[in-house]
């Protein structure tokens, strides 16, 4: 029974909302550790009280909760944690991190400055005031992950399409094709977020509706569409700085070909900085000029019989 101030209802609400924040995390981690009681073997002491039971379907992190979780990873391995993701620097990883994320890279950068007092770096980050709880109950639960199994973590909550996405990485890996395939994924998705937050500004495409086509292999990446019109195909790259080298792929190439002046290219630039864009209508008709590159790939089969 609560006292007349009603004390211990307010203590026993508290540690009930605790718990279902808890839960919802450990509901999130249990598809990256593999296994519920993998979750509670690691980390017994994070918990007050029962320990949830193992859901049978994942419940999602809010946005601002996976930008808490990035701004922790950077903040704990600092400049080691950049090198690991590929980033060149702080500011390609608040505005990759974050428009992969679909929130602002500053967001990112704020919430590593509020785990900064917590760990030995040069920076002070937010050391006059405390850190906020909800903060703080995410480093109480992650502080202790190594630098693999946290990035493997951060890539998880980040890759829209996790479990092929991390495929396609590790075979990447096994035939050292791509040393740094993690970034250039998380790169591509937010140069592809960064799109479709401003076509709607741009003059040429603010009446068209957006159709993701980036897991159709078509040759580009949107499809736009506006009635009684045809639509238009927009293939995104990206440039880690204000200028450099990009390549079309035969398809895309053979498309941008049949497509002409319904085919666009649109070009996010200055990760490292501040991202701004260029865009290209019927680019084989453009100021860009392609030069050809022939590549002999010897391809391997295995056959079998049955």
């Amino acid at each position: 029974m609560a006292g007349k101030d009603g004390t211990k209802e307010k203590v026993l609400n508290k540690k009930a909302r605790k718990m279902l924040y808890f839960g919802r995390f450990f509901d999130t981690i249990v598809l990256f550790l593999g296994a519920h009681s993998s979750v509670v073997e690691r980390y017994p002491d994070k918990v007050e009280g029962p320990i949830p039971s193992a859901p049978t379907t994942m419940k999602k992190l809010t946005l601002r909760e996976k930008s808490i979780l990035a701004g922790l990873y950077l903040s704990k391995f600092d400049t080691e944690g950049l090198k690991f993701l590929g980033f060149n620097n702080f500011t390609e990883a608040f505005n990759v991190i974050g428009l992969a994320l679909s929130v602002k890279p500053a967001s990112v950068k704020n919430y590593r400055d509020e785990f900064d007092p917590l760990f030995p770096n040069e920076r002070q980050g937010w050391h006059k005031r405390e850190i906020r709880p909800y903060c703080k109950d995410i480093f109480n639960i992650f502080k202790d992950l190594d630098i693999a199994n946290f990035s493997n973590l951060l890539k998880e909550i980040i890759y829209e399409n996790h479990e092929l996405d991390v495929l396609m990485e590790q075979i990447a890996k096994k035939e050292d094709k791509e040393s740094s395939f993690a970034k250039r994924l998380i790169t591509g998705q937010a140069a592809e977020h960064y799109f479709k937050e401003n076509y709607t500004k741009i003059e040429v495409f603010k009446n068209y509706q957006i159709e993701d086509t980036t897991k159709y292999g078509c040759g580009f990446d949107f499809k736009l569409c506006a009635q009684n019109t045809e639509f238009l195909g927009v293939e995104v790259k990206e440039l880690n700085n204000s200028s450099g080298n990009f390549a079309l792929t035969s398809k895309e190439y053979s498309v941008a070909q049949l497509l002409g002046g319904r085919y666009f290219l649109f070009v996010v630039k200055n990760f490292k900085e501040v991202p701004f864009h260029d865009y290209f209508q019927n680019p084989l008709n453009s100021k860009l000029k392609f030069n050809r590159i022939e590549t002999i790939i010897t391809q391997v089969s295995y056959n079998t019989a049955v």
